[in-house]
């Protein structure tokens, strides 16, 4: 007589711990939803860990140079729009186990996994983080389509010292907006993502690499313009193969007519002019 009471209890401790293991991952689910539809928060937890105060303004994928978009596929993340999910599992096994044995990375986080990152989590290396960033990411990659990813991922990314999205960088360094990008532009704006902090505006424009640079920066820049970017662009078949991986097969010209929308990016940001105008002491 005394079983009943007791096996009710452990069905009832069984569904509550259901229901607080299944309640994080519908709230991912819905957020994501969210995302997907066009929610776009003028604000992640990589930006307000870092503090204020941070340039940054939105611009739609349609107003991003497809060189910019393909140079970013090509050093982050050739299979964005291929792969199922948001890793390779063997991939991700090659990665943990490396962790665990204190070797180097052999691959790097996929574009679904840093967005993640960028948007909720913080800069840590550690298990944890890393295994909420996976869980994460996988509900992201099965809710956004790999366009709204991507330019997710161009918006929240930070391209310097408290300097976050193209629509900022373009203006910061090249002074032209995002759909101006030329494929060189966009190859040396990829060497910029390792090391964001590190990088310095040329007075005259452009990235910094000239006497004093730190070596890293000279490195990586110089090295995503000049070898990685075109190497890896040659393999996927050009730049117009390498966008039409994730569906997009027109240009930014293409959405001219609407360049005077808020999301065009179509003006320098004033953040962006008193920051310029801050460091040229003018």
């Amino acid at each position: 007589m005394d079983s009943y009471p007791v096996k009710r209890g452990k069905r009832k401790w069984h569904r509550k711990l259901l229901l607080a293991l299944a309640a994080p991952l519908v709230l991912i689910q819905v957020i994501a939803f969210l995302f997907g539809m066009g929610v776009t928060p003028p604000r992640t937890a990589y930006m307000l860990e870092a503090g204020e105060p941070n340039v940054y303004q939105f611009v739609s994928i349609n107003h991003i140079s497809r060189h910019l978009l393909a140079a970013t596929i090509a050093h982050e993340d050739e299979q964005l729009g291929t792969r199922s999910g948001a890793f390779d599992l063997g991939d991700f096994q090659a990665r943990a186990q490396a962790y665990f044995e204190g070797k180097p990375d052999p691959s790097g986080s996929t574009i679904p996994q840093q967005l993640v990152k960028n948007i909720f989590l913080w800069d840590d290396q550690s298990a944890v983080r890393k295994g909420i960033e996976a869980v994460l990411a996988t509900q992201f990659s099965y809710t956004l389509s790999p366009q709204r990813t991507l330019e997710l991922y161009l918006n929240y990314a930070q391209f310097g010292p408290h300097l976050y999205g193209v629509c900022a960088a373009s203006w910061y360094y090249f002074g032209t907006p995002p759909w101006n990008m030329s494929d060189y532009q966009s190859a040396q704006l990829m060497g910029v993502l390792p090391l964001p902090d590190l990088v310095k505006r040329d007075p005259n424009g452009g990235i910094y690499l000239g006497t004093g640079v730190h070596p890293a920066v000279w490195n990586l820049v110089n090295g995503a313009a000049n070898v990685w970017v075109p190497r890896q662009l040659v393999g996927l078949g050009g730049w117009q193969a390498a966008v039409a991986t994730v569906g997009i097969t027109d240009t930014a010209d293409s959405h001219a007519a609407q360049r005077s929308d808020s999301d065009a990016c179509s003006t320098m940001p004033q953040d962006v002019k008193d920051r310029i105008q801050s460091e040229d002491g003018s």
